[in-house]
C-alpha cells in the first residue's frame, strides 16, 4: 500500500527545491512555457524548471512512465496539484498535446504512435494544434467537408479548418476528416495527425475583438498524409473525437488557471477600487452580494471537481455530473469578467489607456477572450441540449 503522506512531503521538498521564485508568480501570457521547436523561456529559471519537470515526467504525471510521463496514480496527481497550488507554481508546459491529444492517443492509438508521439509531447519538443471546427460545420461538427482521399499508402487532403488555435505556431495539427461521403455525418469520419510542415498546408491569422490573433484559419491543398498518421479505425474517428472533446471540455471549465491572471483577487480589487467602509468592508451592498455569489459558485464548481475526482477513485463515475462542468465554469468566467469590469468602472473601458496598470489592462483583455470559451469545446447552447438530453433524460 502506498504511503501518501510521505509522497507528499517528497512531492513539496522537492518543489520546494526546483520551482524558483519567478516560477511561483501568477501567470502571464508573455512568460507561458508553449511546446515546439522553437520553444521559448523567458529567463533561466523558466528553462531550468520546465526541465526539472520534463525529467521528473510531471508535465504528464498521470501518463504511464513507459513513454517518459510520471507514471502517478489519481490521489498522487490531486496531491502534486495541491502541493503545486500551495507554492502557487505555474504550469510546466501549455500544449494541446499534453491536454487533449495525449489522453486520446493513450486510448486509441497504437502502439507505434504511442511512441512516437507521446515522448515527443513530454518532453515538448512538438507543438499541437486542434482541426476540428469549418467554417460550415461549427457546433454541428460531424458535418464537417474536409475530405481525405484514399490514395494507398497515403490520403490526399483538402479542406479547411478555422478557429485553430495558434496553428500559425504548431508543428503538428490532430484534425478530423470525412474519409467517407456516402456514410452518415459521424460514420464517415476518420481521426488524422498532419505535420504542418506538410506541403500544401497553410494558415491565416483571426484577429479577434481583443486585438489578439490567437486564432488561424487553416487550409489544405493536396497534403499527403501516410497511412501510419490514422489514429483508431478508419471512419470511426467519431469516437476518437468525443473521447478528445472530454478533455477539452475539462480543460476550459478551467482556463481561468491557464491563461494570464489578474495579479489580485477579486475582493481585493474590489477594495482598491470601490468606496469601503472604518472596518475595511465595502460599503456597495449589491456588490458585496455579486462577490460573495461568485466565490460561492467557484466553490461549488471546486467541490463538484472532488466530487468527480472521488468517483474516479471509486471507479463509479457518474457522466452526468461530467457533462456539466464545461458549461458552469466557462458560464462562470465569463460572469467574473462582467463582475470585474464593474469594479474596475471607468478604468475598464479599454487595455490601451496609459494612466491604468498592466493589470487592469490585462482584465480588460481577458473579458475580451474569453467570450470564446463559451464556444470552444462546444458551444453552450449545444452544451445545454446535450445535458437535457443526456443527463436530464428530457424530450428532445
Amino acid at each position: 500500500m502506498k504511503d501518501y503522506q510521505q509522497f507528499r512531503q517528497q512531492t513539496r521538498d522537492w518543489l520546494e527545491a526546483h520551482c524558483p521564485p519567478s516560477q511561483r508568480q501568477p501567470v502571464i501570457e508573455a512568460e507561458q512555457i508553449w511546446a515546439g521547436r522553437d520553444q521559448y523561456f523567458h529567463n533561466n529559471e523558466a528553462r531550468q524548471y520546465f526541465e526539472a519537470m520534463r525529467d521528473r515526467g510531471w508535465t504528464a504525471p498521470d501518463w504511464p512512465a513507459e513513454y517518459g510521463g510520471g507514471g502517478l496514480d489519481e490521489t498522487e496527481c490531486k496531491i502534486l496539484n495541491q502541493e503545486m497550488a500551495r507554492l502557487n507554481c505555474r504550469p510546466p508546459l501549455y500544449d494541446m498535446g499534453i491536454w487533449m491529444l495525449g489522453p486520446a492517443l493513450l486510448a486509441y492509438g497504437n502502439e507505434q504512435q504511442k511512441r512516437q508521439h507521446l515522448p515527443r509531447i513530454i518532453r515538448g519538443e512538438v507543438r499541437w494544434a486542434q482541426g476540428y471546427s469549418e467554417p460550415a460545420a461549427g457546433s454541428d461538427l460531424a458535418s464537417l467537408k474536409t475530405k481525405a482521399e484514399d490514395c494507398g499508402d497515403h490520403f490526399l487532403v483538402n479542406g479547411t479548418k478555422i478557429w485553430t488555435t495558434k496553428a500559425d505556431c504548431a508543428d503538428w495539427i490532430f484534425c478530423l476528416v470525412r474519409t467517407d461521403p456516402d456514410a452518415a455525418k459521424q460514420a464517415g469520419i476518420s481521426f488524422l495527425l498532419i505535420d504542418m510542415h506538410s506541403e500544401g498546408v497553410s494558415t491565416a491569422p483571426i484577429k479577434l475583438i481583443s486585438g489578439a490573433s490567437s486564432f488561424c484559419q487553416t487550409f489544405f491543398d493536396n497534403v499527403k498524409v501516410p497511412k501510419e498518421q490514422l489514429v483508431g479505425e478508419l471512419n470511426q474517428g467519431w469516437a476518437v473525437a468525443k473521447e478528445l472533446l472530454k478533455h477539452e471540455r475539462k480543460l476550459m471549465s478551467s482556463m481561468s488557471a491557464m491563461v494570464e491572471n489578474e495579479q489580485e483577487s477579486i475582493a481585493e480589487l474590489a477594495k482598491k477600487h470601490t468606496a469601503v467602509d472604518a472596518a475595511g468592508r465595502l460599503t456597495d451592498g449589491s456588490l458585496r452580494r455579486d462577490i460573495t455569489r461568485h466565490l460561492m459558485n467557484q466553490g461549488a464548481q471546486d467541490l463538484l471537481n472532488e466530487r468527480l475526482y472521488h468517483q474516479a477513485r471509486a471507479g463509479a463515475v457518474d457522466p452526468r455530473l461530467g457533462m456539466t462542468i464545461k458549461h458552469i465554469g466557462t458560464a462562470e468566467l465569463q460572469r467574473k469578467d462582467e463582475l470585474l469590469l464593474e469594479i474596475l468602472g471607468n478604468r475598464g473601458l479599454s487595455w490601451e489607456n496609459p494612466s491604468t496598470s498592466e493589470n487592469e489592462h490585462t482584465i480588460v483583455k481577458n473579458w475580451a477572450y474569453d467570450k470564446a470559451h463559451t464556444i470552444a469545446g462546444g458551444t453552450s447552447e449545444i452544451q445545454l441540449n446535450i445535458i437535457a438530453k443526456r443527463a436530464l433524460g428530457l424530450p428532445g
